[in-house]
């Protein structure tokens, strides 16, 4: 099965875990409005979605990283989707917490990691990359061969293009913004009128002139 970008844009949109309200918009930790909602743990509740995400990473790891030796899911949000999708590739996987333990060994990185050991990181989605790159970052300075990052969305932002790009990072998403507003006007879930609203939010968060358009 081809899981296109159209594809996990649909199953995303059908289970409300990208949800676009660009009329009541969402505000975020940091403050910013914003006009979308991005929860890819409802994935893991809705059983037929599940299984084209964790396909497709896994799919995306064999084609992208085929040197790939053991996966790393971040914490919280990607560990269960490196362990399913590295079942299906019969792979090892751990997984990096934000912060090392304060107690017993003191571990951030759980699972067992060999110095030079090729890895794939999987994320559940990517806005500015901060996080991400701090996973990235651990795994390095642990010894490990980072191939890249298979992601499930990518917000496509400036600041998080130009980080990875910086870093030397390759990042593969199965969906991104531009797709998932695409298809949700197409699918009836925001009018068509809206994308360049929601294009001038991906552009400039910070920007909040496009609430008005």
């Amino acid at each position: 099965m081809e899981y296109s970008k159209e594809l996990i844009a649909k199953d995303l949109l059908s289970i409300g875990a990208v949800f676009f309200r660009p009329d009541e918009p969402f505000i975020w930790a940091s403050g910013i409005k914003s006009p979308v909602y991005c929860d890819n743990r409802l994935t893991l509740t809705a059983p037929e979605v599940r299984e084209h995400i964790e396909n497709a990473i896994a799919e995306t790891v064999k084609r992208e990283y085929p040197d790939a030796q053991v996966l790393m899911g971040t914490s919280t949000a990607g560990i269960a989707h490196a362990a399913i999708s590295a079942h299906i590739l019969g792979m090892p996987m751990g997984y990096v917490r934000s912060g090392a333990k304060d107690h017993g060994r003191q571990n951030r990185i759980e699972g067992k990691l060999s110095a030079g050991e090729k890895v794939v990181v999987i994320e559940d989605l990517i806005s500015t990359g901060g996080s991400v790159l701090d996973v990235v970052c651990a795994l390095q300075e642990a010894g490990a061969q980072v191939l890249g990052i298979a992601s499930i969305f990518t917000y496509g932002m400036k600041k998080g293009i130009e980080r990875l790009k910086g870093a030397g990072v390759k990042n593969v998403s199965l969906t991104d913004f531009d797709t998932v507003a695409k298809v949700a006007s197409e699918e009836k879930y925001i009018k068509e009128e809206d994308i360049k609203r929601l294009i001038s939010f991906r552009d400039n968060p910070s920007d909040e002139s496009w609430i008005n358009k």
